[in-house]
C-alpha cells in the first residue's frame, strides 16, 4: 500500500507546476523514519534511523537538480527535516523548521521538494523538532558542478568520502529534553562520534575509508554536533582545502581543520605514505577535557597497523581565529555557473541596514532561556509562514520585538528575556550587515537559512563602525554559517534577494531549543511567482489556519 502511495505522490509531483521546471533532473528518495537500538559509545541507545541507516542516506546530486525527499514519521511524535546550506530559493516552504511548517505528525507522511539552484558543495539535513538531533536523523548532501563547468583541482579525486563528524551524548533525546524543558542544561556531551561510530584508536577498528596508494580523495566534513567544535586531522597526513559550504576555496594546506558548529568543508588528501593504516582524529576543541574519536583509514593492500601515537589538537583560541583568518574565496575559480564565482564584488556595493545579534543568557520564571538582543523565540502554534500567507499575521506574532542596534547594560549580570517568536521585517533585496557580538566565555556558531553571505571578519572586543576598515571586502569566503569567538564579535555581508522566511539559529542545539533564534520576514513587494513560490499544495495544515479556506495563489 505504502509502494503504491509513493507512485501516485510521484505521479502527482511530476505533474505539479509548482514543481521547478527547466528540464532538470529529479531525483527521487523515499525514507522510513524510526527508532533503533544502537551503540555509537558503546552503550545501547535509542536513535532515529533513516531507512534503517545512521547516519542517514546521503543526497548526492548535481547543481540544479530537482530533489525530491518522501518522509514517512514512524516515530511516536511529530518530525521535521531542515537542508542545511541548501538555499532553496523562491521555496521557504521547503526549510522543514516550526516556523515555516507544521511537524509531521506520527504515522504520517510529507514530501519534500526543491532544487538546489545554482549550488555547488557540501551540506547535511537534520531534524528540527524537539530535541531529535542528538539523536541521529541526519546526513549528507553533496551538490556537484555540472559536467561542463571546470573544477580547480590539479588533480582530480578518484573518490570522495562523507565524514559526519560531532559530539554525542549517551542520554536518550527524551531525557535531554526533559532536562530544558524542566531548566536545566543538558551538560556536557559524553564523546565523539564519526559517522556514527567511535573508534578506540587500539587498531582494532574495522576500516571506514579505503585509499589506494598514490591516488586522491576528497573527504567532506561536517559538524553535526550538539554542543562542541571539532578538530580534524589525519595521521601523518595533510589536507588542502578546497570548498567550504559551497564556495571553492584557495587551496591552502593544512596539519588540521577546527569545524565549528553546523559548518562543511572539503579538503584532498593524497595516499603519499607509507601503505598501512592510519588514523582520522576528531577531538573537541576549547574544553576541559577534551573527547576524542578515531577512524580507520587503510591503505589498499597495506600492510601493518596504524601508530598508536595520535597527532594533537592545537591549542588556544588564537589558533582558531588565525585559521579562519586564512581561508580565503577562489577568485578564479568557476562556481555552479560558468562565470568565476568571484566575479561578485561584494565590497562595492552600499550596506543599507545593519543589524546588532546580541546573545545573551537568562532566567525566565526560574527556567534557563537563550536569547537574541533580548527576545528569546518561541514557536506558536500557527507557523508564521502559514500566518503570513494567510494574511493573520497580527493573530500569531508582532514584527521587530528586537532593536537593530542592542547594547548589554554595563555591569548587569542577567538582561531581562522576553519570551515570544522573534520575526525580524527585512526589505527584500536589501544588502545587509549582520554584526554578532559575543559577550561569553564559549564559542558560539550561527546559521542563516536561504541565502550565503560573506563572513568578513571576526575579531576581539566589541563591534563599532570603526571596525569596518579591517573586514575582507575582496576574498571573504561565500558561506553559510559564522562561528563567533569569546568575547569576541564576527560580520557577515548578504544580499536578501531570496524571498521568504528564514530561519538564522545557533548551531547549538541547547541554544537554539531555548530560544536562541530568528526569522527573517523578507517578502516581495509583488507578491508573484517571480520571486515566491506559492504554498505547495500537499502542506500540512495546523494551529488557527487549519480550516480556512485557501487563500488566493500569487501569479505570474
Amino acid at each position: 500500500m505504502e509502494k503504491l502511495r509513493f507512485v501516485l505522490v510521484l505521479l502527482a509531483l511530476c505533474l505539479s507546476p509548482s514543481l521547478v521546471k527547466g528540464g532538470d533532473p529529479t531525483l527521487f528518495f523515499e525514507w522510513k523514519i524510526t527508532y533503533g537500538t544502537i551503540s555509537p559509545l558503546g552503550v545501547p541507545q535509542q536513535v532515529i534511523l533513516i531507512n534503517d541507516k545512521f547516519p542517514g542516506p546521503i543526497i548526492n546530486g548535481t547543481s540544479n537538480n530537482n530533489v525530491v525527499v518522501n518522509v514517512f514519521n514512524q516515530l511516536d511524535e511529530p518530525f521535521l527535516l531542515t537542508w542545511n546550506g541548501v538555499q532553496q530559493r523562491k521555496n521557504s516552504w521547503q526549510e522543514g523548521t516550526l516556523g515555516t511548517n507544521c511537524p509531521i505528525p506520527p504515522g504520517s507522511n510529507f514530501t519534500y521538494k526543491f532544487q538546489v539552484k545554482d549550488q555547488i558543495g557540501s551540506f547535511y539535513y537534520y531534524p528540527t523538532t524537539a530535541l531529535h538531533r542528538a539523536a541521529g536523523g541526519y546526513g549528507g548532501i553533496t551538490v556537484h558542478s555540472r559536467p561542463l563547468i571546470p573544477i580547480p583541482f590539479t588533480v582530480d579525486p578518484v573518490d570522495e568520502f562523507f565524514v559526519l563528524v560531532g559530539d554525542w551524548y549517551t542520554k536518550s533525546h527524551i531525557q535531554l529534553k526533559n532536562f530544558l524543558d524542566s531548566g536545566r542544561s543538558i551538560g556536557r556531551p559524553n564523546g565523539v562520534i564519526i559517522n556514527g561510530k567511535s573508534g578506540k584508536g587500539d587498531g582494532k577498528d574495522e576500516p571506514m575509508f579505503t585509499m589506494t596508494p598514490g591516488k586522491t580523495y576528497r573527504y567532506r566534513f561536517c559538524n553535526v554536533g550538539s554542543k562542541d567544535s571539532i578538530n580534524v586531522r589525519i595521521q601523518g597526513h595533510t589536507m588542502k582545502l578546497v570548498e567550504i559550504e559551497g564556495s571553492h576555496t584557495v587551496q591552502n594546506i593544512y596539519d588540521s581543520l577546527d569545524i565549528h558548529l553546523g559548518q562543511c568543508v572539503s579538503v584532498l588528501v593524497t595516499a603519499d605514505k607509507d601503505p598501512k593504516d592510519y588514523f582520522l582524529v576528531a577531538s573537541t576543541r576549547f574544553t576541559k577535557e577534551p573527547h576524542t574519536a578515531t577512524a580507520t583509514i587503510r591503505y589498499a593492500n597495506g600492510k601493518g597497523p596504524a601508530s598508536p601515537e595520535l597527532p594533537k589538537a592545537p591549542v588556544g583560541w588564537a589558533w582558531s581565529l588565525n585559521q579562519f583568518r586564512s581561508f580565503r574565496w577562489n577568485l578564479t575559480a568557476s562556481a555552479a555557473r560558468p562565470n568565476p564565482q568571484g566575479s561578485y564584488h561584494y565590497g562595492q556595493i552600499n550596506i543599507t541596514r545593519t543589524i546588532k545579534l546580541v546573545n545573551t543568557a537568562g532566567q525566565v520564571d526560574g527556567k534557563l532561556r537563550y536569547a537574541l538582543n533580548g527576545v528569546s523565540h518561541v514557536n506558536p502554534t500557527t507557523p508564521m509562514k502559514l500566518a503570513e500567507y494567510y494574511g493573520i499575521a497580527d493573530k500569531v506574532f508582532k514584527y521587530d520585538l528586537i532593536k537593530d542596534d542592542y547594547d548589554l547594560l554595563a555591569g548587569k549580570a542577567e538582561e531581562k528575556i522576553t519570551l515570544a517568536p522573534n520575526v525580524v521585517n527585512a526589505t527584500y533585496r536589501n544588502f545587509v550587515e549582520i554584526i554578532f557580538e559575543n559577550h561569553e566565555k564559549s564559542v558560539q556558531s550561527f546559521h542563516l537559512a536561504g541565502y550565503s553571505f560573506f563572513a568578513v571578519a571576526i575579531e576581539p572586543g566589541k563591534w563599532t563602525p570603526e571596525k569596518r576598515k579591517n573586514y575582507n571586502l575582496l576574498d571573504a569566503v561565500s558561506r553559510n554559517t559564522i562561528q563567533v569567538h569569546p568575547n569576541s564579535w564576527a560580520a557577515i555581508l548578504t544580499t536578501l534577494d531570496n524571498a521568504g522566511l528564514w530561519n538564522l539559529r545557533s548551531n547549538s542545539l541547547e541554544r537554539q531549543y531555548l530560544g536562541q533564534q530568528l526569522y527573517f520576514s523578507t517578502l516581495s513587494p509583488k507578491r508573484d511567482l517571480k520571486d515566491e513560490y506559492n504554498m505547495p499544495d500537499n502542506d500540512i495544515l495546523c494551529g488557527i489556519i487549519k480550516d480556512m479556506p485557501l487563500p488566493k495563489p500569487h501569479s505570474i
